[in-house]
């Protein structure tokens, strides 16, 4: 079929252009070789990233679609009310319940039987345009609904079709990046592994400090691509975890969490800030204090304590609360 054909065309395209091929099999020097592992787990951080964010879109959209379903439903449900109002005062007005001004004077006994029964004419015209009125406008947005319950459905497939693709070079970048791991040798493994001590420092009152004790709590964990915890955490996982555990949500993927409560400098940081890394914001750590952040890292290396401005390129500084 060309339109699958094509979509396989694509799908090799994206997998090309952003998955970083495996080096040769040539010898390294140590530091040679752990610069490219990180480069290689890097890409595949951000392509889980985009992964992630690609199935937060899938479910909003199909947030979407139920909610725009249901809403139609309703409006049916009410159309359906007003339409049998308006039946019943059709059929009433037939039946000589609606009598013109003439023969309301022709048939009235009196004069205040007259103007009786001009009131109650003018309320049934009332009541019949009123449910006609309101009976167009369930039917509008009956039809509105529809709409952006379509309009939704289109965009979820796009996003599924997304996710599948995204899914596809993370997965392939992953498989790269543990193969180069695996080759790795025992002193360079020992290097990466290599816990710093634990650190237990005072914290602030407040969600900032809470969120802060929690992710110091997670010190020595492993990193696991797309990992959700408890076990194990990618950089963004622990930190929304740990500002849960604070009460406060944030959003999973470190592209969202760019954008969480407010921008502060670099020289204004607070424990709990947000620090997201890379032009593509690809990483995040959380402030401890001046000078360190924890964060977790990247596979083969623990959850740990790294000076601020050692992690990477800083993109920007968020500060979720206060």
């Amino acid at each position: 079929m060309p339109g699958r054909a094509a979509r396989t065309t694509a799908l090799a395209a994206v997998i090309a252009a952003t998955v970083v091929s495996m080096p040769s099999a040539h010898a390294q020097p140590a530091d040679d070789a752990l610069k490219v592992y990180t480069d290689l787990t890097r890409e595949a951080e951000k392509l889980s990233q985009d992964h992630l964010k690609a199935q937060s879109d899938l479910a909003a959209a199909n947030a979407a679609v139920a909610t725009a379903t249901e809403a139609e439903k309703k409006a049916l449900a009410e159309s359906e009310q007003f339409r049998g109002q308006v039946d019943t005062l059709t059929e009433a007005s037939f039946e000589g319940a609606r009598l013109t001004n003439l023969s309301a004077m022709l048939t009235s006994s009196s004069q205040q039987d007259f103007l009786e029964r001009m009131q109650a004419m003018q309320i049934i015209a009332a009541d019949q345009n009123e449910a006609v009125v309101r009976l167009d406008a369930t039917l509008s947005a009956a039809q509105k609904a529809r709409t952006d319950a379509t309009n939704a459905a289109s965009a979820a497939e796009k996003f599924a079709a997304d996710v599948s693709t995204r899914k596809v070079a993370m997965d392939q970048q992953v498989s790269t990046a543990r193969a180069k791991y695996r080759s790795l040798s025992a002193p360079q493994k020992q290097t990466l592994a290599a816990p710093t001590p634990k650190v237990s420092v005072p914290v602030p009152a407040g969600a900032a400090g809470l969120a802060l004790n929690f992710a110091l709590g997670e010190q020595g964990k492993p990193y696991v691509f797309g990992s959700n915890g408890p076990n194990s955490w990618d950089c963004s996982s622990l930190m929304q975890a740990a500002y849960r555990a604070a009460g406060v949500s944030i959003p999973r993927t470190t592209y969202d969490q760019a954008k969480v409560g407010r921008a502060v400098t670099r020289g204004a940081v607070a424990p709990g800030d947000l620090v997201i890394y890379y032009s593509g914001q690809s990483h995040v750590a959380m402030v401890v204090d001046a000078t360190r952040a924890v964060h977790a890292s990247t596979e083969g290396v623990p959850v740990k304590i790294a000076n601020i401005d050692s992690i990477g390129p800083i993109s920007v500084i968020r500060r979720v609360v206060g």
